[in-house]
């Protein structure tokens, strides 16, 4: 990254040093940027010219949860620079929770759980835009097309037809779920952590819209492995310090049912040399649930 490009962005004329920062999945790249005044750190993400519209939502995204308080980084400047697009934030300090947490004691990886809890809740007081059409046509149009490629695909996951049966027996429950922001990918990946607290939450690019409790996908699929601690308290910050009811529990169960084919698939698709690997997770969240002759999995105690 030159400095030309950065005296091109107005935000950015004085600041002291550029530091590239790799890890992460994103395409953006992504900049860690010292400005002089005292220890003032921003991030800097640069990306195609062709993904600002998009970025744009992303960022008016960002200016609304601050209208709910939640622990994010905060939108400061976005636009064009040369041939890319750029956005800046706030830079929150701290590290990844997925490497970290497993450090700490089964007590502080709860507590961050709960705080974990409490944003998620925060974020969900934004409605989805009134256009939006309803989370059941969206999410069984979907569905459909996941079961179509699954049953042309060679992959069989075991017991596969009893999984078909829960899912069909419990989508007229998605019905009259709300519809609300989502962030969409919040997991332990997705979460800072600082001196054993909850930092907060990175990561809004795959945002969507429909029912709050498909947010705990991820606790079943990747944050259980990791930290058992942590997910029981993220559903119970969630659910104000309280065990959830049985309705909870059945819509959380046909969520990860449905996760079963899109999983196969979405791998299949994008990384197919994985499939082994994604189908061991699978495994484990089926074998949480007896393949779904339980509700609440092994591990929530």
């Amino acid at each position: 990254m030159s400095n030309t490009l950065i005296k091109q962005i107005p935000f950015l004329s004085n600041c002291k040093e550029v530091i590239a920062i790799k890890k992460g999945f994103s395409s953006d790249d992504k900049y860690l940027i010292h400005m002089p005044d005292g220890n003032k750190k921003l991030l800097l993400r640069m990306f195609n010219i062709e993904e600002l519209r998009s970025k744009k939502t992303i960022y008016s995204i960002l200016k609304r949860m601050q209208n709910y308080h939640v622990t994010c980084s905060k939108p400061l400047a976005i636009g064009e620079a040369g041939n890319r697009g750029y956005m800046i934030t706030s830079y929150i300090e701290g590290k990844d929770a997925e490497d970290e947490i497993s450090n700490y004691t089964v007590q502080d990886q709860f507590n961050i759980g709960l705080e974990a809890g409490r944003e998620l809740k925060k974020m969900h007081a934004l409605s989805a835009p009134h256009q939006m059409s309803s989370w059941y046509s969206r999410k069984i149009e979907k569905h459909k097309k996941y079961l179509d490629a699954y049953a042309a695909c060679e992959v069989n996951v075991i017991k596969d037809q009893k999984i078909i049966d829960f899912i069909e027996e419990n989508t007229p429950l998605m019905k009259q779920r709300p519809n609300i922001f989502q962030h969409d990918d919040f997991h332990l990946g997705n979460i800072i952590v600082n001196n054993k607290k909850f930092a907060g939450i990175i990561d809004f690019d795959r945002y969507d819209w429909g029912d709050p409790i498909h947010e705990f996908l991820k606790v079943g699929i990747f944050s259980r492995e990791v930290s058992i601690p942590f997910s029981i308290g993220q559903i119970k910050g969630y659910f104000n310090n309280k065990d959830p009811e049985e309705d909870f529990w059945r819509l959380y169960s046909l969520y990860l049912a449905m996760c079963v084919f899109s999983t196969v698939i979405w791998t299949l698709k994008t990384k197919p040399n994985m499939i082994n690997e994604m189908l061991n997770k699978v495994y484990v969240y089926l074998e949480d649930h007896d393949y779904f002759d339980r509700l609440k999995p092994k591990w929530y105690l």
